[in-house]
């Protein structure tokens, strides 16, 4: 991570001694993803929910990490899952690529790790989909919330109320 920031303050601190042609060339060479995913990772980090870890197995490549989600209660509490994220290039107009890498029985994750959660799709009827204004930060948010008592309170008053 702090190779890739290094990289971006660097190509900063050059532009103003280069010509405007060379500095517009440094400016192509980092993506408009990579100077959001600077901010975004630092954001992340600091806010990271307690049950979550990311890992960056290579720190110049913010746009693929793992995440570790260890849920401390609810139906998966002691459990580890794994996911992997991939943020494509037209980010932030896209929503991140995330997959559940651990295999795993929930109702918003299929056998092969995809996830259903509303804030990762690109469209939505709802409007709760993907827009530019999210963050990293509200995917990890939004896949912890996959693991947390709230979800066993809901399951537990929905048998009450149609399952009884």
């Amino acid at each position: 991570m702090l190779t890739l920031a290094s990289k971006l303050k660097r190509d900063d601190g050059l532009r103003g001694s280069r010509t405007p042609a060379a500095a517009s060339d440094s400016t192509r060479r980092v993506s408009v993803r990579d100077k959001l995913l600077v901010k975004e990772v630092a954001e992340l980090e600091a806010n990271l929910p307690c049950t979550c870890k990311v890992h960056f197995p290579d720190p110049n490549k913010l746009h693929c990490f793992q995440l570790t989600v260890t849920p401390d209660e609810g139906y998966y509490q002691g459990g580890k899952f794994q996911f992997e994220t991939e943020v494509p290039d037209a980010y932030n107009m896209v929503p991140p690529k995330v997959k559940c890498l651990t295999r795993i029985w929930h109702p918003n994750i299929t056998e092969t790790g995809e996830i259903c959660l509303s804030l990762l799709r690109e469209h939505s009827i709802d409007g709760t989909g993907w827009a530019p204004t999210r963050t990293l930060k509200d995917v990890v948010w939004g896949l912890n919330s996959l693991f947390t008592e709230d979800f066993r309170s809901k399951v537990d008053d929905y048998i009450k109320r149609y399952a009884r």
